[in-house]
């Protein structure tokens, strides 16, 4: 299952348009909670609400970003998205001006936040639906590794760009970044061939039906999906709680360990299925935020980021690949955005629950519910891999 010369032309474009613009919400991502706290003066619980609202944009628009790609066009859906990402930081950055009070400020930056929401879920359902219907399904797995390798490569150069950003200037200047790096990306997918669907849907197949299908590896996703979202909002608090150095650090580990996983172990999913490489990621998962939690010196807090990122990594693809071969090919883009939706779920209800915690607590926390999440999707995908045997075990039988 090799690509062919002109696919991997469009693979790599796809790459770095997401790259690029996935800058925009990769840099603001550490920074929302600090300014909120900060510079605005609220408590952690709203910082974290902060952090989360567009997670849970971005689920309630996964339906529409899906029926829009299928139906519609799956590269108007990433322009569309996009151009959303570009008005959600030109309204993040209204939000910094001094002409407001402080609660106004606030409610503004939510309102800019949950624009940025919708315009993730355009651009990841198109984006990839695209890539799918282009490439082909057989090579889901390294589509999906592409896409995450772009997106966590922006987080581990955005992360401590954001927060450098910030420190040395202010959030307006962050903002007024987040604005052009959607246009940049976009000009590398600008010229590529739109892929309409030409399947006849049924309308009968509705987007619970589908979603009834692949809950089980939704979940999963959506469990691994805490120990990032924990570390993406708190963990520049934490080191600076802490006294420790190189704060933008823990998010850079996160990254690199996140793409070198992609790179190394990419095209795994597709070979090999995604059951087993899904529980031993979950297990470094485990490692990674249990360091993190125990916060006994800063080299085990880096390494902890490290192995988060590490077992983070592949649990997407690989659940993907699962979820994608149980619908039919023409709600390929449906059936992804609500796979995607359990890991927004997971990052728009993490952030809000963590910053509660810390409140009462510390930050350290926020790491011990991380592992327990990743406790629990071990759990959970072991009872896949049982339901699993039984099934083919039955299916043998009959046969």
């Amino acid at each position: 299952m090799f690509l062919d010369d002109l696919s991997k032309k469009r693979l790599i474009k796809m790459g770095v348009s997401l790259f690029i613009s996935y800058l925009s919400v990769a840099m603001a991502l550490p920074v929302i909670s600090v300014y909120v706290c900060h510079d605005l003066g609220y408590a952690h619980r709203l910082g974290g609400l902060a952090v989360g609202i567009s997670f849970f944009s971005t689920i309630l628009s996964r339906k529409y970003a899906g029926f829009f790609s299928d139906t519609v066009s799956p590269k108007k859906c990433t322009m569309r998205g996009l151009f959303l990402y570009t008005s959600a930081a030109a309204i993040c950055l209204v939000s910094a001006l001094a002409i407001f009070p402080a609660n106004i400020a606030y409610i503004i930056l939510i309102v800019g936040r949950l624009i940025l929401g919708f315009g993730e879920s355009m651009v990841m359902v198109g984006l990839t639906s695209w890539h799918f219907a282009v490439i082909g399904p057989k090579h889901s797995g390294k589509i999906l590794s592409v896409a995450g390798m772009a997106m966590y490569g922006a987080f581990a150069l955005g992360g401590p760009l954001g927060l450098a950003v910030y420190s040395k200037f202010d959030f307006k200047i962050l903002m007024g970044l987040s604005l052009i790096l959607p246009f940049i990306g976009g000009l590398f997918l600008f010229n590529l061939a739109d892929h309409k669907n030409k399947e006849r849907l049924n309308k009968n197949q509705s987007f619970f039906k589908i979603i009834h299908k692949i809950w089980k590896q939704g979940m999963v996703v959506s469990l691994q999906g805490v120990g990032f979202a924990v570390l993406g909002a708190f963990v520049l608090l934490y080191f600076k709680s802490k006294g420790w150095p190189f704060a933008g650090m823990g998010l850079s580990l996160f990254g690199i360990g996140f793409v070198l996983s992609r790179i190394f172990w990419g095209s795994i999913p597709d070979r090999f299925g995604g059951i087993n490489i899904t529980c031993f990621s979950l297990v470094i998962e485990l490692i990674g935020q249990l360091l993190l939690w125990m916060g006994s010196n800063l080299s085990l807090a880096l390494i902890g980021s490290f192995f988060t990122g590490l077992g983070c990594s592949m649990i997407f693809p690989a659940m993907g690949v699962e979820a994608i071969k149980r619908v039919p090919s023409e709600y390929r883009a449906t059936a992804f955005g609500g796979f995607a939706a359990f890991q927004d779920l997971s990052y728009a209800v993490s952030a809000p629950i963590a910053g509660v915690l810390v409140d009462f607590f510390d930050y350290s926390i926020v790491f011990l519910m991380g592992a327990m999440a990743a406790a629990l999707g071990i759990l959970f995908i072991l009872s896949i891999y049982w339901e699993e045997k039984v099934e083919n075990k039955c299916l043998g039988q009959r046969v």
